[in-house]
């Protein structure tokens, strides 16, 4: 079993940052980032693989950065240039890594709220 721990979020205007951090309790080959605002199905915003391969998806890419503490097994999602649409609960997962750059994901954290006003 691995427990996730995030911390980070907030509330911030459109245009800002903000970082989102998620410690596990021991190392897993991925780690990844979702996201669900009211109404709407949980949804993919990046992960981070083992050796440092990373995904983002489309509506984050260019804005969102992934990176893991060197050394530690903590992820961190640096969000800039932030839009209401961000506005959603983040949760973090954990899991294995498959097919070379996909992540499988086995363990999830209890959310972190981030909210964008326009």
């Amino acid at each position: 079993q691995v427990q996730l721990v995030e911390s980070g979020g907030g509330s911030v205007q459109a245009g800002g940052s903000l970082r989102v951090s998620c410690a596990a309790s021991r190392y897993t080959s991925c780690m990844a980032w979702y996201r669900q605002a009211p109404g709407k199905e949980r949804e993919f915003v990046s992960h981070i693989r083992n050796g440092g391969g990373t995904v983002y998806a489309d509506s984050v890419k260019g804005r969102f950065i992934i990176s893991k503490e060197n050394g530690k097994n903590t992820v961190i999602l640096q969000m800039n240039m932030l839009k209401p649409e961000d506005t959603a609960m983040y949760y973090c997962a954990a899991g294995r890594t498959i097919n070379w750059a996909g992540c499988q994901v086995d363990y999830w954290g209890q959310g972190t709220q981030v909210t964008v006003s326009s």
